[in-house]
C-alpha cells in the first residue's frame, strides 16, 4: 500500500481536485483514510439517487469516505453547519474549499478498480480486479 497526502487550497473543487490527483498519480485502486477541512458551498446527490442539493455558506467536513481510481470515484461526504447540524450525500462537483482540505488516500496494491454499468442498479458500479 502507498499513502498519498493532499492539501487543497481555497476555491479548489474537492471532487475535481481528487479526480485530477488520482489521474496524475495513476492510482488504480484507492480509498479515503481521512479528510478534514472546510467548504464554501456544498453540492451532493441525496439518497433517492436523483435529487441534487446545493448548500450555500461555510461548512466543516465531518467525513469523506469512498473509493477512487484514475478514471472515476464514488465518494460520500458528511458536513456540518455553524450550529452543528450534519448533512450528507454523494459528492458532486461544486464543493469549493473554504480555508483548507487535507486528505489522506491509501493506494491498494494488487487491485484495479473500474466502473461498469450495472443493469440492476442503473449506475456505473465498482468492478474489482485482483492483479496479484
Amino acid at each position: 500500500m502507498s499513502k498519498h497526502v493532499i492539501r487543497l487550497h481555497p476555491n479548489d473543487d474537492l471532487k475535481v481536485s481528487l479526480q485530477r490527483y488520482a489521474h496524475e498519480n495513476l492510482i488504480r485502486a484507492g480509498c479515503v483514510v481521512t479528510c478534514v477541512g472546510s467548504l464554501n458551498g456544498v453540492t451532493v446527490r441525496v439518497s433517492d439517487g436523483k435529487t441534487i442539493k446545493k448548500f450555500e455558506g461555510q461548512y466543516e467536513i465531518v467525513s469523506l469516505v469512498g473509493t477512487i481510481e484514475k478514471g472515476d470515484m464514488h465518494m460520500h461526504i458528511s458536513f456540518s453547519d455553524h450550529e452543528g447540524n450534519v448533512f450528507g450525500g454523494h459528492l458532486k462537483e461544486g464543493c469549493k474549499v473554504y480555508t483548507t482540505v487535507e486528505v489522506v488516500l491509501d493506494e491498494l496494491s494488487g487491485f484495479v478498480f473500474n466502473r461498469e454499468y450495472d443493469e440492476a442498479t442503473g449506475y456505473d458500479e465498482l468492478k474489482i480486479t485482483k492483479t496479484e
